[in-house]
């Protein structure tokens, strides 16, 4: 079956095997951050609405739980920003009320919890991973290029009052970009501003697939350790390396529709294809040249090598 709204399940550095749930039209955000792997934003908003229908995603979920076996998470992520969802407390009840005994995931660029009904929305989830690549207006809007009433402060108080208020885990995710946000004045502002939120861990990476802006470089192992060795906090870890994973080839037997739905979200090579669907790189070729030859699916020549992208 072609989801809509769910595609996976995925192998995730931090979660295992997720099945993830897109609340948004690609690409649907508060910010159009300069690394972003879905491409550039081409709906800039601030409004909260109900995007994909309620409705939708439970009947996806049902079906698709009915014919699968459970993954580790269930994840909030996608092709835009899952908060703007006016109804992701709506699809979180229904997660933790008719389905599996399974946690769930916030992956968000962490905007709009400065909002208390979005506080409020997300409270059940299991862990928030909220994204803050920058403590100063100036490179937060360099890096993130937020829809223009988006002060970094007000996020960073958003913050803060979602760790008073919430019960689960926060891993906060800070994306090094080179040159940008590691200096000696930006990371000593967002140490300050990670003491301030008290998160649970926090969690440094940096790019690994292509986007908007070819010319980004990604930090290197000596450079991200440098950022650890800087803030000299105990929580605080590098993820940009993937730990191997196990294969996914019991979670998904239609392999094009679980191809297509995965690129949809996140350009992939062809061995990510590989570790996804635990299958041999030569049998996920086949499909790879079959959807290439019927155009829908391009190649994009990048550092890592030949990323597969709609």
């Amino acid at each position: 079956m072609q989801y809509n709204t769910l595609f996976g399940p995925v192998p995730s550095r931090r979660l295992g095997i997720s099945l993830g749930i897109d609340l948004v039209p690609m690409k649907t955000c508060t910010l159009n951050c300069i690394y972003c792997e879905c491409g550039e934003s081409t709906h800039l908003t601030l409004e909260r609405r109900e995007y994909v229908p309620f409705a939708t995603v439970k009947q996806e979920l049902s079906i698709y739980f009915e014919n699968n076996p459970p993954p580790d998470y269930i994840t909030f992520s996608g092709s835009g920003e899952p908060t703007l969802n006016s109804r992701i407390g709506d699809v979180l009840h229904f997660i933790k009320n008719h389905i599996h005994d399974i946690p769930v995931a916030l992956l968000t660029n962490g905007t709009l919890f400065s909002q208390k009904q979005v506080r409020e929305d997300i409270k059940a989830a299991t862990v928030i991973i909220p994204s803050l690549d920058a403590a100063t207006e100036k490179v937060f809007r360099k890096i993130n290029r937020p829809s223009p009433h988006l002060k970094v402060d007000t996020i960073i108080q958003g913050l803060i009052q979602l760790r008073k208020e919430y019960r689960g885990k926060i891993w906060l995710e800070i994306f090094i970009v080179p040159g940008m946000n590691d200096t000696e004045q930006e990371l000593t502002a967002l140490k300050q501003a990670i003491d301030k939120i008290k998160p649970d861990q926090v969690q440094i990476n940096t790019l690994d697939r292509p986007g908007p802006v070819p010319t980004l470089r990604a930090a290197t192992r000596q450079e991200l350790e440098h950022v650890i060795d800087f803030w000299e906090m105990e929580n605080a870890a590098i993820v940009a390396d993937a730990p191997e994973h196990k294969a996914l080839f019991p979670y998904r037997k239609d392999t094009a529709s679980a191809i297509l739905g995965t690129i949809a979200r996140r350009p992939c090579t062809l061995t990510d294809l590989s570790e996804i669907l635990g299958l041999p790189t030569d049998e996920v070729k086949k499909y790879i040249d079959s959807l290439h030859t019927d155009k829908k699916i391009k190649i994009v020549k990048q550092k890592r090598g030949l990323f597969y992208q709609l």
